[in-house]
Protein backbone atom coordinates (compact mmCIF):
# COMPACT_ATOMS: atom_id res chain seq x y z
CA UNK A 1 0.00 0.00 0.00
CA UNK A 2 0.93 3.17 -0.27
CA UNK A 3 0.42 6.79 0.71
CA UNK A 4 -2.27 8.35 -0.84
CA UNK A 5 -2.32 12.78 -0.87
CA UNK A 6 -5.75 14.36 -1.49
CA UNK A 7 -6.00 18.03 -1.65
CA UNK A 8 -9.30 19.63 -0.17
CA UNK A 9 -7.59 23.26 -0.74
CA UNK A 10 -9.88 24.11 -3.44
CA UNK A 11 -12.77 23.26 -1.22
CA UNK A 12 -11.97 24.15 2.16
CA UNK A 13 -9.41 24.57 3.99
CA UNK A 14 -9.24 22.91 7.40
CA UNK A 15 -8.34 24.38 10.04
CA UNK A 16 -6.31 22.49 13.16
CA UNK A 17 -9.33 22.05 15.12
CA UNK A 18 -11.67 20.73 12.14
CA UNK A 19 -8.28 18.13 11.04
CA UNK A 20 -8.19 17.41 14.58
CA UNK A 21 -11.95 16.66 14.36
CA UNK A 22 -11.26 14.61 11.39
CA UNK A 23 -8.60 12.28 12.90
CA UNK A 24 -10.79 11.87 15.64
CA UNK A 25 -14.06 11.15 13.83
CA UNK A 26 -11.84 8.15 11.27
CA UNK A 27 -9.96 6.91 13.53
CA UNK A 28 -9.30 3.82 11.72
CA UNK A 29 -7.45 6.19 9.22
CA UNK A 30 -4.08 7.37 9.99
CA UNK A 31 -3.88 10.99 8.41
CA UNK A 32 -0.87 13.58 7.98
CA UNK A 33 -1.00 17.05 6.44
CA UNK A 34 2.02 18.49 4.28
CA UNK A 35 2.88 22.29 4.66
CA UNK A 36 0.29 23.33 1.78
CA UNK A 37 -2.44 22.18 3.50
CA UNK A 38 -3.19 19.00 1.66
CA UNK A 39 -4.09 15.30 3.77
CA UNK A 40 -2.49 12.24 3.49
CA UNK A 41 -3.65 9.21 4.13
CA UNK A 42 -0.96 6.97 5.05
CA UNK A 43 -1.44 2.95 5.18
CA UNK A 44 -0.75 0.67 8.26
CA UNK A 45 2.38 -1.05 8.57
CA UNK A 46 2.66 -4.52 8.55
CA UNK A 47 3.38 -7.07 11.15
CA UNK A 48 6.93 -6.54 10.91
CA UNK A 49 7.37 -3.12 10.57
CA UNK A 50 4.86 -2.77 13.47
CA UNK A 51 6.61 -5.39 15.57
CA UNK A 52 10.25 -3.43 15.18
CA UNK A 53 8.14 -0.16 15.73
CA UNK A 54 7.03 -1.44 18.77
CA UNK A 55 10.60 -3.16 19.57
CA UNK A 56 12.56 0.26 19.07
CA UNK A 57 9.99 2.31 20.90
CA UNK A 58 10.37 0.02 24.18
CA UNK A 59 13.90 1.12 24.27
CA UNK A 60 13.22 4.96 23.75
CA UNK A 61 10.68 4.20 27.19
CA UNK A 62 12.97 2.49 29.23
CA UNK A 63 15.86 5.27 28.81
CA UNK A 64 13.83 7.56 29.18
CA UNK A 65 12.25 6.25 32.39
CA UNK A 66 15.59 6.30 33.63
CA UNK A 67 16.63 9.47 32.67
CA UNK A 68 13.64 11.15 33.10
CA UNK A 69 14.56 13.98 30.73
CA UNK A 70 11.84 13.95 28.55
CA UNK A 71 8.51 12.89 27.01
CA UNK A 72 8.60 9.80 24.42
CA UNK A 73 6.00 9.29 22.03
CA UNK A 74 4.67 6.91 19.62
CA UNK A 75 3.89 6.30 15.98
CA UNK A 76 -0.50 7.37 16.83
CA UNK A 77 1.21 11.24 17.79
CA UNK A 78 0.51 13.65 15.47
CA UNK A 79 2.71 16.82 15.57
CA UNK A 80 1.90 20.37 14.23
CA UNK A 81 5.24 21.51 12.96
CA UNK A 82 6.32 25.07 12.92
CA UNK A 83 5.88 24.96 9.20
CA UNK A 84 1.74 24.05 9.28
CA UNK A 85 2.60 20.70 8.82
CA UNK A 86 0.81 17.38 10.92
CA UNK A 87 3.14 14.71 11.20
CA UNK A 88 3.90 11.37 12.88
CA UNK A 89 7.23 10.13 13.09
CA UNK A 90 7.55 6.25 14.40
CA UNK A 91 9.43 8.08 17.39
CA UNK A 92 9.45 11.01 18.64
CA UNK A 93 10.75 12.40 21.87
CA UNK A 94 10.87 16.25 23.53
CA UNK A 95 12.97 17.53 26.43
CA UNK A 96 10.86 17.50 29.17
CA UNK A 97 11.25 21.61 29.94
CA UNK A 98 10.08 22.01 26.29
CA UNK A 99 6.98 19.85 26.67
CA UNK A 100 6.02 20.95 30.14
CA UNK A 101 5.72 24.76 28.09
CA UNK A 102 2.70 23.76 26.29
CA UNK A 103 -0.68 24.31 28.02
CA UNK A 104 -2.78 21.15 28.73
CA UNK A 105 -4.34 22.22 25.73
CA UNK A 106 -1.79 22.14 23.87
CA UNK A 107 -0.70 18.26 25.15
CA UNK A 108 -4.04 16.62 24.30
CA UNK A 109 -4.34 17.76 21.04
CA UNK A 110 -1.77 18.12 18.14
CA UNK A 111 1.09 19.57 20.13
CA UNK A 112 2.02 22.92 17.96
CA UNK A 113 6.07 21.75 18.57
CA UNK A 114 8.60 20.44 16.53
CA UNK A 115 10.03 17.05 18.64
CA UNK A 116 13.80 17.31 19.16
CA UNK A 117 14.18 13.68 18.15
CA UNK A 118 12.80 11.77 15.40
CA UNK A 119 13.08 8.22 13.55
CA UNK A 120 11.66 6.82 10.82
CA UNK A 121 11.67 2.92 10.49
CA UNK A 122 10.81 2.48 6.51
CA UNK A 123 7.98 0.05 5.79
CA UNK A 124 8.15 -2.02 2.00
CA UNK A 125 5.59 0.46 1.07
CA UNK A 126 7.40 3.57 1.98
CA UNK A 127 8.88 5.68 -0.44
CA UNK A 128 12.53 6.63 0.35
CA UNK A 129 12.36 9.66 -1.78
CA UNK A 130 8.81 10.86 0.54
CA UNK A 131 10.79 9.63 3.53
CA UNK A 132 13.97 11.61 2.87
CA UNK A 133 11.91 14.78 2.32
CA UNK A 134 9.61 13.98 5.41
CA UNK A 135 13.15 13.87 7.49
CA UNK A 136 14.24 16.83 5.66
CA UNK A 137 11.43 18.62 6.78
CA UNK A 138 11.71 17.42 10.34
CA UNK A 139 15.02 19.31 10.49
CA UNK A 140 13.61 22.47 8.29
CA UNK A 141 11.03 22.64 11.61
CA UNK A 142 14.26 22.51 14.43
CA UNK A 143 13.85 18.80 14.74
CA UNK A 144 17.83 18.71 16.32
CA UNK A 145 18.10 14.48 15.30
CA UNK A 146 17.07 12.29 12.92
CA UNK A 147 16.94 8.78 11.94
CA UNK A 148 16.01 7.42 8.90
CA UNK A 149 15.98 3.62 9.36
CA UNK A 150 15.84 1.09 5.91
CA UNK A 151 16.14 -2.32 6.99
CA UNK A 152 15.48 -3.22 3.13
CA UNK A 153 18.94 -1.73 2.46
CA UNK A 154 20.33 -2.28 6.37
CA UNK A 155 21.32 1.50 5.86
CA UNK A 156 20.29 4.33 8.48
CA UNK A 157 20.22 7.95 7.34
CA UNK A 158 21.41 10.63 10.27
CA UNK A 159 19.82 13.97 10.04
CA UNK A 160 21.10 16.52 12.04
CA UNK A 161 19.96 20.27 13.02
CA UNK A 162 22.72 22.49 10.63
CA UNK A 163 24.66 19.72 8.84
CA UNK A 164 24.52 17.69 5.89
CA UNK A 165 22.99 13.89 6.20
CA UNK A 166 25.25 11.04 7.58
CA UNK A 167 24.89 7.58 5.91
CA UNK A 168 25.97 4.57 7.62
CA UNK A 169 25.82 0.99 5.86
CA UNK A 170 24.34 -2.27 8.44
CA UNK A 171 25.62 -0.17 11.84
CA UNK A 172 25.42 -2.75 14.83
CA UNK A 173 24.07 0.32 16.83
CA UNK A 174 23.08 4.36 17.05
CA UNK A 175 24.11 6.71 19.18
CA UNK A 176 21.57 9.27 21.30
CA UNK A 177 24.61 11.85 20.66
CA UNK A 178 23.95 14.75 22.91
CA UNK A 179 20.45 14.91 22.34
CA UNK A 180 19.75 11.86 24.09
CA UNK A 181 22.35 11.94 26.54
CA UNK A 182 23.45 8.13 27.27
CA UNK A 183 21.08 6.12 24.77
CA UNK A 184 21.73 3.49 22.64
CA UNK A 185 19.85 1.42 20.02
CA UNK A 186 20.79 -1.65 19.11
CA UNK A 187 20.13 -2.24 15.71
CA UNK A 188 19.70 -6.09 16.37
CA UNK A 189 16.45 -5.68 17.33
CA UNK A 190 16.12 -4.03 13.68
CA UNK A 191 17.85 -5.90 11.45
Amino acid sequence: MTAYTVNLNPIIKLTDDQFYQLCRENPGVKFERNHKGELIIMPPTGGETGNKNSEINADFVIWNRQTKLGICFDSSTCFKLPNGANRSPDVAWIRKERWDALTPEQQEKFPPIAPDFVLELMSPSDSLEDTQAKMQEYIDNQVKLGWLINRKTQQVEIYRLGKPVELLASPTELSGEDILPGFILSLQIVW
